[in-house]
């Protein structure tokens, strides 16, 4: 019996470690070749999966820089509708294979990573689907505060082939943001 339970505790324990080692749901594809150059700079969240850190937030955006060890700096923030402040939190990117897939991983909290896919993308670098390591985590992002409607359709279907519930998602408000500060 201890050797079973033994087991079946080393069995739940690896698991739970290869799943934190899992940077993309199966199923969705990292953008390749990447070219994280034209990918920095200021991205509008369009819309989200709901989770914990953006709950009660609009006005939401990343800025993204290009470290020169080749690690990206990331400073997310929205206003908080519900405190009525806004908020802001820095954090670090890198790269999982190489900068050339938009496959990377990102912390805000220490050693602590997740998965940041960049999974489609437009020729400009204008509009970005990134998900998350699961498919509890999806965005949808711009680099103005909308986005065309042939682009959300198109970002939201492929997000539904790779198994995203997609009526779930946040669209994100943009109002009054030259009043609040980024």
């Amino acid at each position: 019996m201890e050797l079973l339970v033994g087991g079946t505790i080393l069995g739940a324990l690896t698991y739970a470690y290869s799943s934190l080692k899992r940077t993309i749901p199966e199923g969705a594809h990292a953008c390749s070749p990447f070219y994280p150059e034209k990918y920095v700079g200021k991205w509008y969240e369009i819309a989200r999966l709901d989770f914990y850190y953006e709950r009660d937030m609009n006005n939401v955006s990343a800025e993204y820089t290009l470290n020169k060890d080749g690690t990206i700096s990331v400073i997310n923030s929205g206003y908080n509708y519900v405190e009525k402040k806004r908020e802001s939190v820095n954090g670090k990117a890198l790269f999982v294979h190489g900068s050339d897939e938009a496959m990377l991983k990102v912390s805000f909290f220490g050693p602590f990573y997740a998965g940041y896919n960049v999974i489609a993308i437009d020729p400009d670098y204008k509009y970005a689907l990134v998900a998350g390591r699961s498919l509890d985590y999806l965005w949808i992002l711009s680099r103005e505060t909308s986005i065309p409607d042939h682009i959300k359709k198109q970002y939201l279907e492929l997000a539904e082939s790779i198994g995203y519930n997609t009526s779930k998602l946040i669209w994100t408000e943009h109002d009054n943001i030259n009043n609040k500060k980024d």
